[in-house]
């Protein structure tokens, strides 16, 4: 396949992802969340989509240096932990918006935050440049769990 069409089909399928994800949050985020307790440090709702769109963009890049690379015993290891975090993270969505299941979520994200930084240290040992494009998720998903995790101490 070629190069150019692969990195495409690698964004593409991680930002379809983050698509299906957020037909599912915005459902939620005008209705039931509205009424919500948010702590002070909640950002506005416009913001998020913009940095989840990044995200999913660093992500589908960082998954296609990793099917690019040479090194085959690492990167069947390093593609299955893609997989299941991507998995994970559509997963929140759902239970956090659609269900309203905000402790469940809450519990969900931290095994999110745990895969990505898996998913990090795997990428690591098969593409440095790979890794580091996923740290702005990382750091995102550490202020979400927060974020998960106050509104569901207020509420």
């Amino acid at each position: 396949m070629n190069t150019y069409l692969k990195l495409f089909c690698c964004t593409l399928f991680t930002l379809s992802i983050g698509a299906i994800s957020g037909i599912a949050t915005s459902s939620g985020i005008n209705n039931w969340f509205m009424e919500l307790n948010k702590p002070f440090f909640n950002p506005p709702n416009y913001l998020f989509g913009p940095v989840w769109t990044l995200l999913y963009l660093l992500m589908g890049i960082s998954f296609f240096l990793i099917l690019q690379s040479p090194i085959k015993e690492l990167k069947r290891k390093a593609i299955i932990i893609f997989i299941i975090q991507l998995s994970l993270n559509f997963l929140w969505s759902f239970l956090f918006f659609k269900f309203e299941l905000i402790g469940l979520a809450f519990i969900e994200i931290i095994l999110i935050w745990i895969s990505i930084l898996t998913m990090i240290i795997a990428f690591n040992k098969i593409n440095r440049f790979a890794a580091a494009l996923q740290l702005p998720y990382l750091l995102w998903v550490s202020f979400a769990t927060v974020l998960n995790g106050a509104i569901w101490w207020l509420n």
